[in-house]
C-alpha cells in the first residue's frame, strides 16, 4: 500500500477542481482525478500532477447516476489501493427562480450538487471502516490515514449564498443548502473515522453568462474588495484536509462577500452598476 495519502477530487479536470487536485499533489498527496466528459483536461491534470510528484489517475463517472456514483470509489481504491479523503467538488449551476421553479430542475441540481457527495462520503466511511482499527472496547484509536490526521476527511464545496441569500439561481440554492445540512450530519454520522467540512466561496471564476467586465466587477463587490481565487479554495480545502481536530464546520471564503445583504445575484448586481468611468 502507498505510504502517501490519496485524495479523490471530483470535477478535477478543469477550473477549481483542477487547482485543487494540483494544490494537493504538491504538498504530499496522491491524487485520483474525477471526471465526467473531459478525458483530455483530466489527462492533463494527471501529468501535472505527476511532474509534481505524485501518484495520479483519471476516473470518469456520470455522478448523477447512482450506481456510477458507488462504483467510483472501489475503481480508486483498485488503482492506488488506499483512499483517505474525498473533495466534492463537481457540480450543476443552472439559472432558475422561483417564478420558473420545475421539479425537473430541482431535480437535475439535487442529483448533482448533493446525492454524490452523500454516496462519496458513505464509500470514503466504509473504507475506513473496514480497513482501520477502530475506537473498540480496548479503547484504540484508528491510525492516521492522513499521516497528519487522526481521521479521513470529506470537504464540501458549498456556496456564500447560502449565508447570503437571494432567490436567484433558486434550485442550485436549493441544493447547495442540501448539502451544507448533510456536511453537518454526516460530521455527527461518520465520526471518528471521517471527519466532514465544507468551503464557500464566492465569486471565484467567469461563469454562465457573465462578460469578462462584469466578472471583475462582481469580483471587488466585496468587503475585501476582492472575492476568492481558485487558489484561495484550494488553499483552504487543503487545511481542512490537514486539520484534526475540525468536523461538521464550513470555511467561507469570498472577501467577506456573506457580510453584505444582496438582493439578487452578484452577476447582476455587477451587470446593473456597469462599467466605471
Amino acid at each position: 500500500m502507498a505510504s502517501r495519502a490519496v485524495v479523490l477530487v471530483t470535477g478535477a479536470a478543469r477550473r477549481v477542481g483542477r487547482v485543487i487536485a494540483l494544490d494537493l499533489a504538491a504538498h504530499g498527496f496522491d491524487v485520483a482525478v474525477h471526471y465526467r466528459q473531459s478525458r483530455a483536461q483530466a489527462l492533463a491534470t494527471v501529468a501535472d500532477a505527476q511532474a509534481l510528484g505524485a501518484r495520479a489517475e483519471a476516473f470518469s463517472a456520470d455522478l448523477s447516476d447512482e450506481a456510477a456514483a458507488r462504483a467510483l470509489v472501489p475503481a480508486v481504491l483498485a488503482h492506488f489501493g488506499r483512499l483517505d479523503g474525498v473533495v466534492n467538488n463537481a457540480s450543476a449551476f443552472e439559472y432558475d427562480d422561483p417564478a420558473g421553479f420545475s421539479y425537473a430542475m430541482l431535480a437535475r441540481q439535487m442529483l448533482a450538487n448533493a446525492a454524490p457527495a452523500v454516496v462519496l462520503a458513505q464509500a470514503l466511511h466504509d473504507h475506513l471502516k473496514d480497513n482501520l482499527p477502530g475506537t473498540g472496547r480496548d479503547g484504540e484509536r484508528p491510525r492516521n490515514p492522513l499521516g497528519r490526521n487522526e481521521a479521513g476527511c470529506v470537504v464540501n464545496l458549498l456556496d456564500q449564498k447560502l449565508w447570503n441569500p437571494n432567490p436567484d439561481y433558486f434550485s442550485y440554492t436549493l441544493s447547495k443548502a442540501a448539502l451544507q445540512a448533510a456536511t453537518t450530519m454526516l460530521a455527527m454520522s461518520l465520526a471518528p473515522r471521517v471527519r466532514v467540512c465544507g468551503v464557500a466561496p464566492g465569486i471565484t471564476l467567469l461563469s454562465g453568462p457573465m462578460a469578462d467586465a462584469e466578472f471583475e466587477r462582481a469580483h471587488r463587490l466585496t468587503p475585501l474588495q476582492r472575492s476568492s481565487t481558485p487558489q484561495d479554495v484550494a488553499r483552504s480545502v487543503r487545511f481542512l484536509i490537514e486539520s484534526p481536530a475540525i468536523t461538521g464546520t464550513t470555511l467561507l471564503v469570498d472577501g467577506g462577500q456573506h457580510l453584505a445583504a444582496q438582493p439578487r445575484d452578484v452577476m447582476f448586481l455587477a451587470r446593473e452598476q456597469g462599467p466605471r468611468g
